[in-house]
């Protein structure tokens, strides 16, 4: 017969294996059997009335993990010179866990008596249950430069490459950190700022070669003029942030709320939970909770952390860094919506019918804890039978509820048919040293698809009850084509044998028809792109002019406030429509929501500009040493200098110049999108197949540079100087040729288009 474990054994057990936490997994860990599970399971209650447990489901686990984001309170180091820290919230009624601070070689030392910010790593040590990272020391926030290093005989100096800093940064022998001279580094300010003389400088991270993928998103940020860097003011105040309670909150820390996100992600802005509808009108219904971190408990009106806030806009993301938008302190610790950790929230209850309809709704300012933090391939693996010790918990009463809703929602959005574009997302995958390790396209699964149902179906009961309260806010517009973009679709299509319908209110129900019966052809990505650019920009506005894209007449971003200002402005609106507290809209925000509104417009631009143009240096870099490599693509744009082809496979765009075509005139037509050569006729225009050379690739500016080989699997016509491009006809190896023809039909159909415009202009 075995030994009931006591109790202090078994909260040891937990301790140590947090993913063997089932009442199974214990009694196999004591060898208890039978009847004995009996007694073993009274022990897990009694533990669980004392609070020393919770129970998830089927497993036990400590009441409150620390953050993986937390503030620490540095101690001496002990007699092997290890520093330990400890943490500074902690809810939990056991033993304060141990945790080990891990220094790297570029950090300032630390002493005892600091305080931290620091990334904790769950360990299985004999003396620590943590590991920690420097994020920064609490109170101290020395200024970042990226420059170019310069070596000198007594260390060196920066030279900015930022060019709003004229001044050059002197940096001691003794804080170089090896750097050697021609490298791109970031360093922090050294010391006190200097009245006369240069500033001290610290390097703390050698970026080596400044065309180096590791540089790569540094300087786009710096380019575009991207803030990357907090003030003293903000970072005191974000410092300065409590956890916050329950007192004037509705307690949601019962409901199984989770967390889906990406398996990298830094913060949790969402949460959410599904169940049946249990009131007999609406039979076949479910109950639907979002629940969104409450930025605005933190970030209140005319503060240090509004002012920055509202400056960046929102965050910006690259392949190796991310710009918030907050300083980590909210970002990645009080307003993140860490697993096990009480969050204040603003959450809305929702009610949809057996066919996804939305029937009431209405919104709660409260405090929650999230169940689990998942990641989307773990949840569809789940779904799927793949089932881990993770997700078992959660599969029948969380799991499987959020998609029985989920497939409610698709039938409504069937009835509604948003605009469905099918374009591949490319996600670029870094090695250890930043350097491009793949290219891949990111997987569109039914976890992706039901977490952005839920968010829509927020947002729109956000703008419809700040409507209904009339309550002022910012909308996401997104217009309607203009008839110019429209009518070059309209070409497009017809050119490919397809029709979009004409003399009738555009609605994305059209869009997708024609989207559909391209589907499966060698036109899809043409007119998937094609559809893509008819599109107008969206943007945020005080007035609401619908979402088109969505199909959708109210519609505004509430789901991302630590990353989106507009969203932070959303919450705040339903604060003061709800009286929930002073932190709520203020009057001077409402006077000035149209200037907010196209401030963070641009600002969303700036970042994207920066995301693209790091992601084509990237692709560059990564492209270099495959220079004179022959790729497939499609011809994705025409300029007057050239033609724009999208590679197969990385989703790269290059150039094809037109002077590299052949020696020949190409007539450039903007209206119709094509090049075409004045002696052999030969046809350049959007979605044709093509396979091309690479030859030039420059990571710096992202560039790549074509020479192109074959058009529909057809090798180029030699002219007449007997080059390509200089008339007569070539065959290529699948016996296929350019011919006069086709180019006489392809002059043809340009001089249609032409006198089309002509009657339009009289």
């Amino acid at each position: 017969m075995a030994r009931i474990p006591t109790k202090a054994e078994i909260l040891e057990w937990i301790s140590a294996h947090p993913t063997q936490t089932s009442k199974r997994d214990i009694a196999k860990a004591f060898g208890i059997k039978g009847a004995e599970r009996i007694d073993l399971k009274r022990v897990l209650k009694e533990l669980e009335a004392e609070g020393h447990l919770e129970k998830r489901k089927r497993s036990y686990t400590d009441p409150d993990r620390l953050p993986p984001v937390t503030v620490l309170l540095v101690k001496a180091p002990d007699d092997n010179g290890d520093l330990f820290a400890q943490p500074l919230e902690w809810h939990g009624e056991g033993l304060e866990p141990v945790v080990m601070v891990i220094p790297r070689a570029s950090d300032p030392a630390l002493g005892e008596g600091d305080r931290i910010l620091a990334r904790l790593t769950v360990v299985q040590e004999e003396d620590h249950n943590y590991e920690a990272r420097l994020i920064r020391r609490i109170g101290s926030n020395p200024k970042r430069i990226l420059g170019i290093y310069r070596a000198g005989s007594e260390g060196g100096r920066i030279v900015p490459i930022d060019k709003a800093s004229s001044n050059d940064w002197q940096v001691p022998e003794a804080n170089t950190h090896g750097a050697k001279d021609g490298e791109l580094v970031e360093a922090e300010q050294a010391g006190p700022k200097a009245r006369l003389g240069l500033q001290k400088a610290r390097i703390v991270e050698r970026l080596g070669d400044p065309s180096a993928p590791k540089a790569v998103s540094l300087i786009a940020i710096h380019q575009h003029g991207i803030p990357d860097h907090f003030p003293d003011a903000v970072i005191s105040e974000a410092d300065s942030a409590k956890p916050m309670g329950l007192k004037g909150r509705e307690d949601l820390r019962d409901l199984p709320l989770i967390t889906i996100d990406p398996a990298d992600a830094r913060d949790h802005d969402d949460a959410c939970f599904a169940h049946p509808d249990e009131d007999p009108k609406n039979p076949g219904g479910h109950v639907i909770w979002v629940a969104i971190a409450d930025v605005a408990a933190y970030v209140t009106p005319g503060s240090a952390l509004d002012r920055e806030a509202r400056k960046r806009g929102n965050s910006s993301y690259f392949p190796d860094r991310m710009v918030p938008m907050l300083p980590d302190r909210l970002s990645g610790d009080l307003c993140s919506l860490h697993e096990g950790v009480p969050r204040p929230c603003l959450a809305v209850r929702m009610q949809i019918d057996a066919e996804g309809n939305k029937i009431a709704h209405r919104f709660v300012r409260g405090l929650m804890k999230s169940q689990a933090s998942l990641h989307y391939g773990e949840v569809q693996d789940a779904m799927e039978g793949r089932v881990t010790k993770r997700t078992e918990p959660f599969l029948e009463e969380v799991i499987k509820p959020l998609y029985a809703a989920y497939e409610a929602l698709k039938s409504a959005r069937g009835t509604r048919q948003p605009l469905e574009l099918d374009l591949p997302e490319r996600k670029i995958v870094l090695d250890d040293s930043g350097k491009v390790a793949s290219v891949n396209f990111r997987d569109r699964l039914d976890a992706h698809k039901l977490i952005e149902e839920f968010m829509v179906l927020a947002n729109v009961a956000a703008a419809e009850t700040l409507i209904k309260k009339q309550q002022p806010l910012l909308f996401r517009v997104h217009e309607e084509p203009s008839q110019d973009k429209l009518d070059n679709l309209r070409d497009t299509a017809r050119a490919a044998g397809l029709t979009l319908a004409k003399g009738q209110v555009l609605q994305t129900r059209h869009l997708n028809a024609l989207l559909n019966a391209a589907a499966g052809t060698d036109d899809a990505e043409l007119i998937n792109i094609s559809t893509l650019r008819s599109m107008q920009q969206a943007y945020y506005y005080p007035e609401n002019f619908g979402h088109f894209g969505l199909a959708l007449r109210n519609y505004a971003h509430f789901t991302s406030p630590i990353r989106r200002y507009a969203d932070l402005i959303v919450h705040r609106a339903l604060i003061t429509a709800h009286g929930w507290g002073k932190d709520g809209l203020s009057v001077e925000e409402v006077e000035r929501l149209e200037d907010t509104a196209t401030h963070i417009s641009t600002t969303e631009r700036r970042s994207m500009l920066a995301e693209r143009d790091t992601t084509d240096r990237y692709l560059a870099s990564y492209l270099a040493e495959r220079v004179g490599n022959e790729f497939t693509g499609r011809i994705s744009g025409i300029a007057r200098f050239g033609a724009f082809v999208k590679l197969d496979e990385t989703g790269a765009d290059g150039l094809v110049p037109v002077r590299s075509i052949g020696r020949e005139y190409f007539h450039f037509d903007p209206n119709a999108g094509t090049l075409m050569g004045s002696d052999t006729g030969l046809l350049i225009t959007i979605g044709q197949r093509v396979t091309v050379r690479l030859t030039q690739a420059a990571p710096v500016t992202g560039g790549l540079e074509l020479e192109l080989l074959a058009l529909e699997d057809a090798e180029l016509p030699k002219g007449r100087g007997g080059g390509p491009g200089k008339g007569g006809h070539r065959r290529s190896s699948a016996g296929r040729t350019v011919t006069r023809s086709k180019a006489a039909k392809a002059k043809h159909k340009a001089a249609k288009v032409k006198r089309k415009v002509a009657r339009k202009r009289k």
